[in-house]
């Protein structure tokens, strides 16, 4: 059977014997099994070869039988009838469910299943034939993979959806029904892990060499509920029927430590030992490409401990709770994505998510380029063989492991390791928000990581080498400033040897400023033309403090420590990598320039054009005449050419009517508000945060209302477009201020959709639980799209890409990837409006000096907000945050009053296009053909061409 490859043994069972087993499935599996390679082409090879992903873990040598493919020397295309018997046999001799039903849910996992046995195929062969090649491989780290629902995903992608359509149909099931069983992994939250995703689709479709690593969360980040009181959390239920498109790797598994103390050997080596052991195992998820035959692998790290550490001796005394707490602290480690870290419990087990994944991963890649190397491993050659991408700084600790395991187990000298890791290791930067540029407590990390400490105090001495090289020491207050912002350890005292030469350096500066400041008396006892301040001034270019203070605390700047251990630093947008290099790196980057670049973010063609909008897809590849589009976007810009013929206009926009009406349809259901497709449909959905701006739009709705009270029935249809606004995302538990601003835009939606003057004049919605398929749907149904953060603040955002990509108009700001597609969609067909990012640090200190005037629109919308309208929510600190001229959580930060007259204006011009549906649909024809540039695949290429240094490798 095709997933016995997979058993410790890679043997072959003999066939399953059962009075209802169908003789077609023997067929299908016999076929699969002898087929060497999955796809829809003939291939002229006449052998196969039945093969295994090994347990790299392990020294044991595993046997690669050959076996003769089918005779007719074509790679087996499964038809509907064989897909069906599979599905059946899935449906029967998988224990997850009675035997006796066959419910949709059951048809589910069946129909996975059968989907998994073809891709394993390939998936194999993927990887021996790297093996075979020795290629140079990417490793992507992320702590997020926000995948979606596979199924439609990955039968497109192997050209396999009329199939098993078909076979479903003979099943009297539809496949629609089917997919729509299938729960979307919780696995991420927002775009870094959707990125993460799209880049895995990529390299796949590409044929690049890599792999993917993450954690395998139980319970997700949270599903969101919304009721009366805004938003309410509860444990996310994604695995509660299993996943079948996971195989558990039982027998590949990493021993990781916690805790402990590190002793010091009679070589001078290093050993961690004592503390908290815990193991990794491995589960697989297949990602396969578009139209090839290279699958590549995500490998999520679960976390457990050995039997022995359970406690028969106090369980049996009726104290359960201390037998079992080992094998909890473990498993919790993998519960929850992201838990909160107001506590040292919180901040712990965050640290613990990150190292797992780090240590884990790193365990497994250097076991598979020993396993690569045969008897002579050479380390120098690690860097020409591994790349290591650390998406964003969750991934961090990855530099003091590598180094760790290098130096600690095998056996390589300081400078040794410390040369590899800064060849192998890049970083990606996703944010310039201080909170999210991680650091992390010196005491709580010494305590949990106490080895790895040690080493970042090495590199951290490394880096202030290096400044001192480069800046001399002649002005020691620069010198100060650059150990200030550039240092890994924050307010911690400096190594030794420096710290004995600068406080040298400070003696002498004060001697030698003394003697100039008697020189300079001398002088001006004569002349009487030099200030008496000149000698203070001297004193004050040469001498610097390096002392530390008590009050502060003692952090490790983990973004820091990308910059320093890594050979490459990237944003993700042009806007965002030019502040990264003049802003928030700029003294690392005027160090080293050549370790900076930009990668503009992008997203897979294939889940968020070809498969979630399929009425587009085909009108696409109808007016540009081919397909090939799918996975070469620039052929998309054909559509320009076009964009005023009346054909094409009159069906686009029937193919948006159809996606809007499946909005109102999942709407209705999902929140019981009813909408009119007729109306604009304006849509907002991405994390909550005040950065985000969501306060900024539901503001201008509250506007849009009070004035249409204000209006005759007659006026204000006469000056208002009916729209639609919608909301969708998740507010983090414990940000207090994003879960009011989810309160908020429910409150207002519930008092306009009730108002019978309005009707469907306005209407307020917010989706709950907002995920992948959600989007999905939801993409294709939007006509405006809503990117209004603050300039500067966004490192790129890619739904903004999605919704461009399917038609949808943008509004929005000179921030993140909205610069690139105003320039790549046209200006005319982009509602730009706000301040621009150059401008934001002139503002604030501008409503810090109490120069601030607020548009009388704005405060008339925040007394309309407390006359209590809306219900009788306490709505003070919400509209108190944007007031007042400075202090934490006032002052409008991220100048919502400021943009506010500038939006409404904007928000007019809106009404005024969509008036004009010609105008409007050729906006919407424009926005889909400029949207090429932000493929994924472009993306990839890129990283692969700049970065990773890796080739396409196809599979013969």
């Amino acid at each position: 059977m095709a997933t016995l490859p997979f058993s410790a043994t890679c043997g072959q069972s003999k066939s399953a014997s059962h009075p209802k087993f169908d003789s077609r499935f023997t067929d299908f599996y016999r076929r699969l099994n002898h087929s060497s390679l999955f796809l829809i082409t003939t291939s002229s090879s006449r052998m196969a070869r039945n093969l295994c992903v090994k347990n790299v873990a392990s020294n044991k040598k595993q046997q690669v039988k050959e076996t003769t493919r089918d005779t007719t020397g074509e790679a087996f295309v499964p038809d509907s009838a064989s897909i069906a018997s599979s599905i059946k046999y899935r449906a029967e001799f998988t224990p997850s469910f009675s035997p006796e039903k066959f419910e949709l849910s059951k048809a589910f996992f069946a129909t996975a299943q059968s989907v998994r046995d073809i891709l394993i195929i390939n998936w194999n062969a993927t990887y021996d034939y790297y093996e075979k090649m020795n290629v140079k491989q990417a490793y992507y780290m992320s702590m997020e993979y926000l995948q979606g629902r596979a199924l439609l995903n990955a039968i497109g992608n192997l050209q396999l959806s009329g199939p098993y359509a078909e076979a479903l149909k003979r099943l009297g099931i539809n496949l629609e029904n089917v997919a729509n069983q299938e729960p979307d992994a919780a696995l991420g939250n927002g775009g870094l892990g959707r990125l993460a995703s799209c880049f895995l689709d990529s390299l796949a479709t590409l044929n690049y060499p890599a792999w993917g690593y993450g954690l395998r969360y139980k319970y997700g980040l949270f599903k969101q509920r919304i009721t009366k009181e805004g938003q309410e959390e509860a444990a996310e239920s994604w695995l509660e029927m299993g996943n079948p498109w996971e195989i558990a790797r039982n027998d590949v598994s990493y021993p990781v430590k916690f805790y402990g103390e590190v002793i010091s050997g009679p070589n001078g080596n290093k050993e961690w030992v004592g503390g908290e052991n815990i193991w990794a195992i491995a589960y697989d998820v297949p990602t396969p490409g578009y139209k090839t035959k290279t699958t590549i692998n995500l490998r999520l790290w679960s976390t457990k401990v050995s039997p022995e550490e359970f406690d028969l001796k106090a369980f049996n005394a009726g104290d359960h709770a201390k037998a079992y707490a080992a094998m909890k602290n473990a498993e919790k480690i993998c519960y929850i994505l992201y838990p909160g870290d107001e506590s040292i419990e919180g901040k712990t087990l965050r640290l613990k998510q990150q190292y797992t994944l780090c240590s884990a991963s790193l365990q497994d890649i250097i076991a598979r380029f020993e396993k690569r190397s045969g008897n002579t491993v050479n380390w120098d050659n690690f860097p020409d063989k591994v790349v290591v991408q650390m998406n964003d700084t969750h991934p961090t600790l990855c530099i003091p492991e590598l180094i760790r395991i290098l130096i600690d187990v095998k056996g390589l000298s300081w400078e040794e390791a410390w040369a590899i890791t800064r060849r192998t290791v890049a970083y990606t930067n996703h944010t310039v928000l201080p909170e999210a540029l991680e650091k992390w407590n010196l005491k709580l990390l010494e305590e949990l990581l106490p080895r790895h400490v040690e080493i970042i105090r090495m590199i951290d001495e490394e880096l202030v080498q290096e400044i001192i090289a480069e800046y001399g020491t002649d002005d020691l207050e620069l010198l100060q400033q650059k150990f200030k912002k550039m240092r890994i350890l924050e307010n911690i005292e400096l190594p030794n040897s420096v710290a004995d030469l600068l406080n040298s350096l400070n003696e002498k500066s004060d001697v030698i400023s003394t003697e100039e400041v008697d020189e300079k008396s001398d002088i001006v006892d004569s002349t009487e033309e030099v200030d008496a301040n000149d000698g203070e001034d001297t004193i004050k270019k040469t001498k610097g403090t390096f002392e530390v203070d008590p009050k502060l605390p003692m952090m490790v700047r983990m973004a820091n420590l990308c910059v320093v251990g890594g050979f490459s630093v990237n944003g993700v947008a042009e806007i965002h990598s030019k502040i990264v290099k003049d802003e928030v790196f700029n003294e690392f980057y005027e160090l080293w320039p050549e370790k900076f670049q930009n990668k503009t973010n992008g997203v897979t063609p294939r889940r968020w054009i070809r498969f979630c909008n399929p009425d587009l897809s085909n009108i696409i590849t109808k007016w540009i005449g081919t397909e090939d589009w799918v996975t070469d976007l620039e052929k998309l810009a054909v559509l320009r050419k076009f964009a005023n013929d009346e054909n094409l206009q009159l069906e686009w926009r029937e193919a948006k009517r159809r996606n809007k009406i499946k909005v109102a349809s999942y709407l209705i259901e999902k929140t019981g508000y009813v909408v009119s497709p007729d109306a604009m449909f304006d849509v907002q959905v991405k994390r909550i945060h005040e950065y985000k701006r969501q306060l900024l739009n539901i503001m201008g709705i509250v506007y849009r209302y009070k004035k249409m009270k204000e209006m005759s029935s007659e006026e204000r249809k006469k000056k208002f477009v009916p729209r639609v606004c919608i909301f969708g995302g998740k507010a983090f538990a414990t940000y207090v201020q994003a879960k009011r601003i989810v309160k908020f835009i429910t409150d207002v939606g519930a008092t306009v959709n009730n108002d019978p003057e309005i009707g469907d004049l306005l209407k307020v919605v917010f989706v709950p639980d907002y995920n992948v398929s959600v989007a999905e749907m939801l993409i294709p149904g939007s006509e405006l799209s809503q990117h209004i953060s603050t300039a500067g603040m966004e490192a790129s955002g890619t739904s903004n890409m999605k919704f461009s990509m399917n038609g949808c108009i943008l509004i929005g700001t000179l921030d993140g990837a909205n610069v690139e597609i105003r320039e790549e969609v046209g200006e005319d067909n982009f509602f730009l409006f706000g301040a621009r990012a150059h401008e934001i640090t002139g503002l604030r200190k501008e409503r810090a000096e109490g120069k601030f005037v607020p548009d009388p629109r704005f405060e008339e919308v925040k007394a309309f907000v407390r006359s209590g309208v809306f219900g009788p929510y306490n709505y003070e600190e919400l509209m108190g945050s944007l007031e007042g001229n400075e202090g934490y959580g006032r002052a409008d930060y991220f100048l919502v009053g400021k943009d506010f007259p500038s939006y409404l204006e904007c928000q007019e011009m809106v009404d005024e296009a969509y008036q004009d549906q010609k105008r409007w649909t050729r906006m919407s024809i424009l926005n889909t053909a400029g949207s090429y540039k932000f493929s994924s695949d472009r993306t990839i290429h890129e990283y692969a061409r700049d970065i990773w240094r890796i080739e396409p490798v196809l599979l013969p």
